[in-house]
């Protein structure tokens, strides 16, 4: 048994050349600087994770539908399951993290678990918004967390330019789609620190923790 969750719009619609691409990753129709090519790549990732299905249905001048197709949960009972919860609670720190991201509602959960987990948070929409924050902010800045893929600077350009203002701040990297596709595009280098969204809270707290008290090897 599934549960099936329909979105559809009335726009412009696909022709049979772009729908068959449109869950590739890095593909998009848009001009330069205004998309990624990642947003539905990510969530067709998330649905294949969650052992479900999408598809799209379209057609030129009528508009589109996609529908999503999850794995329902039910207990022996019949009833449905409740959402799992880790026992295990996600260490605290008291460092402070510059948090990069430019989807408002991603940014503004990553930033209240930071801050619940005990961090300073500086916070920034843009490449450019991080940088100015790193030039005037006093203080120390332990962790630099940014998007991978973003408008006007991507986060390897972004964290390229933080780390020669301050050598000594660590960095991990997040996207939504998963480490090998984006090192396979050369967006990333292999080996960096990087976490897959959606991430659960604790998850992040670990990640985080991991970074930061990673001792550096001469």
């Amino acid at each position: 048994p599934y549960v099936m969750i329909a979105v559809s719009d009335t726009g412009c619609g696909m022709n049979e050349t772009t729908k068959a691409r449109v869950f590739e990753p890095f593909f998009t129709t848009k001009e330069p600087g205004k998309g990624t090519g990642l947003g539905l790549s990510t969530v067709y990732g998330i649905v294949k994770q969650s052992r479900g299905y999408v598809w799209a249905s379209s057609e030129p001048g009528v508009g589109t539908t996609f529908r999503v197709y999850l794995p329902r949960l039910v207990d022996s009972a019949g009833h449905i399951a409740p959402s799992f919860e880790s026992a295990t609670a996600a260490p605290n720190g008291e460092e402070t993290v510059l948090l990069v991201e430019d989807e408002e509602l991603v940014r503004e959960m990553v930033h209240q678990i930071l801050r619940i987990q005990g961090y300073t948070v500086l916070v920034a929409g843009s490449g450019d918004e991080a940088v100015r924050i790193v030039k005037e902010y006093g203080g120390p800045i332990h962790l630099l967390l940014t998007d991978v893929v973003m408008p006007q600077m991507s986060g390897p350009g972004l964290a390229g330019q933080i780390t020669d203002m301050r050598p000594e701040i660590k960095v991990l990297y997040m996207s939504g789609y998963t480490e090998d596709t984006i090192v396979h595009q050369s967006v990333l280098d292999e080996g960096v620190n990087f976490i897959q969204k959606p991430f659960q809270k604790d998850v992040l707290g670990k990640k985080i923790r991991e970074v930061l008290d990673r001792q550096l090897v001469a």
